[in-house]
């Protein structure tokens, strides 16, 4: 089956933003519906704050709606319990021509204790679509300061990495239909 490739409108998307234009938290206490029998958070539940948050910050760069097209990956680490308050920090990555891909770390903090821990990481990645529903350019991301440098360079060298994976199980699937 072949794929055909979308007609992206030109726009002018020449004003650059930055990383922390757009870099958000996400607060919410966890509540007795989104835990299950031994009092621990639905990794569902995350999952769906990770994408409404990290969307956000699609959205605030792109200045247009977005779609989640793919969840490059998604580690959960520690248990976030019912009466925790997670904290879904998100901020851009790398920036394509109408992609964008969000950085998340989750974590979770008992109020009373005040301990702290990582409980999830991620990388997702969002299409901007305009009025008609197809997808836009976007600003280029412009870093600030070398941090903001470093963030690029690891997000680039991290997309290689998938390219080089993504063409090897393309070879290996076409070499499977042959037989």
């Amino acid at each position: 089956m072949e794929q055909e490739k979308l007609e992206v409108p030109a726009s002018n998307t020449s004003q650059g933003r930055s990383i922390a234009y757009s870099r958000s938290t996400t607060r919410r206490m966890m509540e007795m519906l989104d835990g299950n029998l031994h009092g621990n958070v639905h990794g569902g539940v995350i999952m769906r704050m990770v994408d409404e948050a990290a969307a956000v910050v699609a959205m605030k760069h792109a200045r247009h709606p977005v779609v989640t097209a793919r969840v490059e990956r998604f580690d959960f680490l520690a248990p976030a319990y019912i009466g925790n308050v997670v904290s879904i920090h998100c901020e851009l990555n790398y920036v394509g021509r109408t992609s964008m891909e969000v950085g998340v770390e989750v974590v979770a903090e008992d109020l009373m204790t005040g301990e702290t821990r990582r409980v999830a990481s991620s990388q997702v990645i969002y299409v901007a679509l305009d009025k008609k529903g197809k997808p836009t350019p976007v600003p280029p991301l412009i870093p600030a300061d070398a941090d903001e440098q470093a963030r690029l360079e690891r997000a680039n060298l991290r997309r290689m990495r998938m390219r080089a994976i993504e063409e090897e199980l393309a070879m290996i699937q076409h070499m499977a239909s042959e037989v």
